[in-house]
């Protein structure tokens, strides 16, 4: 009777560890990565320039 019960263990144990076929590698989907484009120095470096022509201006 133990060897029965063995068997039915060992042969249970099998079928469980095989179930499902082949192994399928898990689909990753690819991080989405937003950049900002809109640059700091937009209006900051024309208004020194700006600055720059005034002072040289005044100073003539």
């Amino acid at each position: 009777m133990k060897k029965i019960a063995l068997a039915a263990a060992l042969s249970m144990a099998a079928t469980t560890a095989f179930a499902g076929g082949k192994y399928k590698e898990p689909v990753v989907e690819p991080a989405v990565i937003v950049e900002d484009t809109k640059k700091g120095g937009g209006i900051i470096v024309p208004l020194m320039l700006l600055l720059v022509v005034a002072a040289a201006v005044a100073s003539k």
